[in-house]
């Protein structure tokens, strides 16, 4: 995804407003309100390998597996995202206003661009880690075969793996292989 910066210092209550009457989605991070522009093909095809990847391994448990039409809630920041991919084995807990956002990801998925990258690594990661049932986080490579996992421990911290082939193991046991994210593209 593109990101472009529309203005700062925004309240939430006037980010869902703009968000209910928007052609186009937005994320609000720390006041500042990021417009959602088209993604390259190579970015597109990654984020589909890695949703198609984690549906097959959960076929027939009761979990969702969605996309980056998905709005995410992080309660402890007031912060909105629009995740890659986003999974949950949980029942899904959904808050107004439309459209609901996920309170309870278990899996979120970032698919790295240059335009999104520092902000996916920094501000988004670090509310993310205030998500209670968020287990495992992947940063997914468009420029190299490459997928970055972070994996919750018991205690609270996390586990980080650096996968450049082989397996990434998630907590609820599903392991994504790093060739197959890259099935379809041309990244090296």
């Amino acid at each position: 995804m593109v990101a472009a910066k529309v203005q700062a210092r925004f309240t939430e209550v006037e980010y869902l407003a703009l968000e209910a009457v928007a052609e186009t989605r937005h994320e609000y991070c720390g006041g500042d309100i990021h417009g959602m522009a088209g993604a390259e093909l190579r970015h597109n095809q990654v984020a589909q390998n890695v949703k198609t990847d984690l549906s097959v391994a959960l076929s027939g448990r009761p979990c969702h597996v969605v996309g980056s039409d998905q709005r995410v809630k992080v309660e402890a920041t007031s912060e909105y995202f629009y995740p890659d991919g986003v999974m949950t084995c949980l029942e899904p807990l959904l808050v107004e206003p439309p459209p609901r956002s996920l309170l309870n990801p278990q899996v979120l998925v970032e698919v790295l661009s240059p335009s999104t990258e520092a902000r996916d690594r920094g501000a988004k990661w670090l509310a993310y880690q205030t998500i209670p049932t968020l287990t495992d986080f992947l940063l997914v490579s468009t420029d190299t075969r490459r997928v970055e996992h972070y994996r919750r421990n018991s205690d609270g911290t996390w586990t980080y793996t650096d996968a450049r082939a082989g397996r990434v193991v998630l907590t609820n046991g599903v392991a994504l292989d790093v060739a197959d994210a890259y099935r379809m593209t041309d990244v090296p």
